[in-house]
């Protein structure tokens, strides 16, 4: 650069203007905190462009390459599809399972063959362009829940846009659309007996429960959804709300407290499964119909009445940034422990705890050589067997486990992606394990039925 001497600047402006233009500068940044301080229009949509922005900008930093998104991890091993399988062993005949890569869900056998898949596109869904923010390469099934007939319900999320849930679908064995639920459903869903959905949804909000008075709007309000088996909405309720009316005092503070590293989203709600009238005498805490929820941010999870409305029990526990807890039929709970472990193996583990005195009475944290981590998303399912399948998501991996910890079965997402030299490997969003007698539409020779390739 070449360096000008400050005569020969004289005349190019005048040293009175750059006082005035910094005094300006000064009042509007005095304005701005006097709107803020005292939540005077036109802050509130002040605050609305600053999360637009920042969604913006952490949209634009993965403009350029999709493993660059939440959907791709660096590979962490060079292995590829079932890589351990007892058959003596390990429970069950089918695995469902979604993939960062693409839009699609797959049905894969014993030894990775794929015998069916699902494909239905989010722009196919939104047909009215209501979710036009969100990119294809960005988006994908964050959850599926497979009917015995072939259905397949999808939750459809988005990397780099606010709110990142898009909305939910039903489609048939042959990936023709039979509904579609266009609000921002997001993480997870829970089929009950009667064949309700229960989901979740989120949205930014700015006026909140008066029990909250030292959280500055506007954030991020979790809503659970009930939708009838056509996808009909029955009931929403907002989680801030029910929490509000609840007589939770810790739980509150807990909020306020952790209010200032949430950047907004300060629940950050991750789980609804619903209580069914068959394990309800086991859980004297809760009653059937009620629905356990998550919350990332709080490390808590609870119990939610939908009929009165409120937050009727909660607890925290020795995890960090948890998913997916589960009712047992035992009494018991399970969780996937994302951040909580600090010993060998991983830093992630899957536990069972009694949910009054929170005792851990198994736990499975992988093994040095093959640990067991996922900072985000992972769950896992209890088999009939006693094993369990566990989905950490950010490993792209599936595993099964027996109750001694040891590995009956492993898959491993056979995708990858190179990027400035280094391989990446898709997340999981979910796996779930099936017996091929819970899944007629599989029967031989049926039309529908036809093999796919994972691509």
């Amino acid at each position: 650069m070449r360096f000008v001497p400050p005569s020969r600047l004289r005349g190019r402006f005048d040293p009175t203007a750059l006082i005035s233009l910094a005094g300006g500068a000064v009042l509007l940044l005095l304005l701005g905190i006097l709107l803020g301080k005292h939540r005077i229009f036109p802050y509130p949509l002040v605050d609305h462009a600053e999360m637009a922005l920042r969604a913006l900008a952490d949209a634009s930093l993965h403009r350029s390459n999709r493993v660059q998104t939440g959907l791709w991890e660096k590979a962490w091993t060079d292995e590829r599809g079932v890589t351990r399988y007892d058959p003596d062993r390990a429970f069950g005949d089918y695995t469902l399972y979604t993939s960062g890569h693409a839009q699609k869900a797959f049905l894969i056998d014993m030894q990775g063959k794929v015998i069916h898949e699902w494909h239905m596109p989010f722009s196919e869904v939104d047909r009215e362009g209501l979710r036009s923010d969100a990119r294809p390469d960005f988006t994908f099934y964050r959850d599926a829940h497979l009917y015995p007939n072939g259905d397949l319900l999808i939750i459809y999320v988005a990397e780099g846009i606010t709110p990142w849930g898009l909305g939910m679908a039903k489609i048939d064995r042959d990936s023709n659309l039979l509904w579609s639920f266009i609000e921002p459903v997001h993480h997870d869903m829970s089929v009950g007996d009667d064949g309700r959905i229960y989901t979740l949804t989120h949205r930014i909000v700015n006026e909140l429960p008066a029990a909250f008075d030292r959280v500055v709007p506007p954030v991020i309000d979790d809503y659970v959804v009930v939708l009838s088996p056509d996808g009909r909405k029955l009931r929403e309720l907002s989680l801030l709300h029910a929490l509000g009316r609840s007589d939770l005092p810790g739980f509150v503070e807990t909020l306020q407290h952790k209010r200032r590293f949430a950047k907004g989203d300060i629940l950050h709600t991750n789980t609804v499964e619903v209580l069914p009238p068959s394990l309800a005498e086991h859980f004297p805490f809760a009653r059937a119909g009620n629905v356990l929820v998550s919350f990332r941010q709080l490390g808590i999870i609870a119990i939610v009445d939908l009929e009165a409305g409120k937050m009727t029990w909660a607890v925290r526990g020795p995890w960090k940034r948890q998913h997916d807890p589960d009712f047992l039929p035992n009494g018991h709970m399970l969780l996937f422990d994302n951040e909580g472990w600090l010993g060998s193996g991983g830093r992630s583990r899957v536990i069972e705890f009694e949910p009054l005195s929170r005792a851990i009475l198994w736990q499975y944290t992988g093994t040095r050589q093959r640990p067991m981590f996922s900072e985000g998303r992972s769950r896992q399912q209890r088999l009939p067997n006693g094993d369990t399948l566990i989905t950490v998501s950010a490993q792209g991996r599936l595993v099964e486990v027996t109750p001694e910890g040891r590995i009956a079965w492993e898959f491993v997402n056979p995708i990858r992606e190179s990027y400035e030299g280094t391989e990446y490997i898709p997340v999981v969003g979910a796996g779930y394990r099936y017996k091929a007698e819970e899944l007629p539409f599989l029967a031989a020779g049926h039309p529908s039925t036809h093999e796919g390739s994972i691509e």
